[in-house]
């Protein structure tokens, strides 16, 4: 059958190169977006904003980060149009040139002492073709694992590319660690800021390299050679677009993962980009002690996702992203109490713990949202759910944290936004179904979608 043999798994050899192209891209794409957030914290209220406030510069610093977010949706829809058209493979290389082409540009970017208000302007054009090339990046880099590999150990085949979060933020918050190490503050807010920035034009290349390499998805193959028989047999009737099939037919999966990502996305800027502002000038730690605290939890969260991954895989989706929701709300309030103590040790364990159980949200979540969609409109599905989101979670995470921060002078109000996010993540993913079982070219609408797998919670299993 053909369905058999698209779910057949690859060969080992096969399989680790597409779990590489997806992981350097995602990598890659990772560390530019995060070398923003951190530097938006660090250097650009300063650089862009000199005129403002300290705390005022900062967060329109944050406003800027958060213009990425704004495209992130764009993004999703664009990509995953042309993605479930086209194939993910051709979207995945085109997104990664964009990432890596404005994240070098804004390395030779002139700051505003050089020209005015022109500065923060280029910045933010910048800053949203970042947003929408990441927009589009991660929807095809999880589906081009989750389509090729073995489906019994999809949740941690697919939490590899997840991996390249952590792997993107360990990256750029290592060099930019290192900088501030080796390089006064003056060396460093002069000329030094630019180094990680033009670093990425390196990467691109290598990831490049290893993207090219790979396959095409055979499940999207056969999908696309699906769609093209029914398209022949019913002669002039055209296949509806994958974003009109999705929100016809996959609305309710479409909430469920907006939903999901509340706790995940919100909790997430706060742990890394937030606590570089609140241990700085709440807490009173140095730059360099909160960076290489963020540092060293995010290599623990890299070590942990793929072990949440394949639990997912035993135990399913649901009850290992549960976990991370409520754990996470549950530590707010330890986390910013660990955090005012000044300590290393206690900034170290506030923000690893934090990661931790975000890693059990952020692990799942490739598999979980693949398994949602049929394949014709499972780029578009997935990429609308969790980019939408991104615009009410992650955009505006760090700038509501900040401005909670300058009005109330405390951790509690940020605390409980985290909370209330995390509630929000519960009553979603408590109303999903599972689908760790669903054979992903069975979950395949072919007569006018009605077998998509918003209806078919008793797909085949393999």
């Amino acid at each position: 059958m053909a369905s058999a043999a698209a779910s057949a798994p690859p060969s080992p050899a096969s399989l680790k190169r597409i779990v590489a192209a997806s992981l350097i891209g995602t990598t890659i794409e990772w560390y530019d977006f995060f070398l923003y957030g951190s530097a938006a914290a660090l250097v650009f209220n300063k650089l862009f904003f000199p005129d403002s406030d300290p705390l005022v510069g900062t967060l329109l610093s944050f406003l800027t980060y958060a213009v990425g977010f704004a495209a992130r949706p764009l993004g999703a829809l664009v990509f995953g149009h042309f993605g479930d058209r086209l194939g993910r493979k051709k979207l995945l290389v085109l997104s990664l040139l964009l990432m890596g082409g404005a994240t070098f540009a804004i390395g030779l970017l002139p700051t505003h002492a050089t020209v005015g208000t022109a500065a923060p302007v280029l910045l933010t054009t910048l800053r949203l073709v970042q947003g929408f090339a990441l927009g589009g990046e991660w929807g095809g880099a999880v589906l081009l694992v989750s389509e090729h590999g073995d489906a019994r150990r999809r949740g941690f085949w697919a939490s590899w590319p997840q991996t390249g979060a952590p792997a993107g933020q360990l990256l750029a918050t290592g060099v930019l660690s290192l900088l501030t190490a080796v390089l006064s503050d003056s060396a460093f807010g002069s000329w030094g800021w630019r180094i990680p920035f033009l670093l990425s034009g390196v990467l691109v290349v290598v990831g490049l390299w290893i993207r090219l390499s790979v396959d095409e998805s055979p499940v999207f193959q056969q999908a696309r050679a699906q769609a093209e028989a029914r398209k022949a047999a019913r002669s002039a009737e055209a296949e509806k677009l994958p974003l009109v099939s999705v929100l016809r037919h996959h609305w309710r999966d479409v909430l469920v993962a907006m939903g999901a990502r509340m706790a995940e996305n919100i909790s997430y800027y706060v742990i890394t980009a937030f606590i570089l502002v609140y241990a700085t000038t709440s807490a009173g730690v140095s730059k360099q002690t909160a960076l290489n605290a963020v540092l060293i939890a995010s290599a623990v969260h890299f070590a942990v996702i793929p072990a949440w991954g394949a639990l997912s895989d035993r135990v399913g989706r649901r009850p290992v992203y549960l976990l991370g929701a409520v754990g996470v709300g549950l530590w707010m309030f330890p986390f910013f109490s660990l955090i005012d103590t000044g300590g290393f040790g206690n900034l170290v364990l506030a923000v690893t713990v934090g990661l931790v159980l975000h890693g059990a949200m952020y692990a799942p979540q490739a598999a979980f949202f693949s398994e949602m969609f049929a394949t014709r409109m499972r780029y578009s599905g997935a990429s609308i759910g969790a980019q939408f989101a991104s615009v009410a979670a992650g955009a505006p995470a760090p700038l509501i944290a900040t401005a909670l921060l300058a009005d109330y002078d405390s951790s509690t109000p940020i605390a409980l936004y985290v909370i209330a996010a995390a509630v929000l993540t519960v009553i979603a993913v408590g109303a999903a179904k599972e689908t760790r079982h669903r054979d992903l070219a069975d979950v395949e609408a072919t007569a006018g979608e009605e077998t998509a797998p918003a209806r078919t919670a008793d797909a085949r299993t393999v």
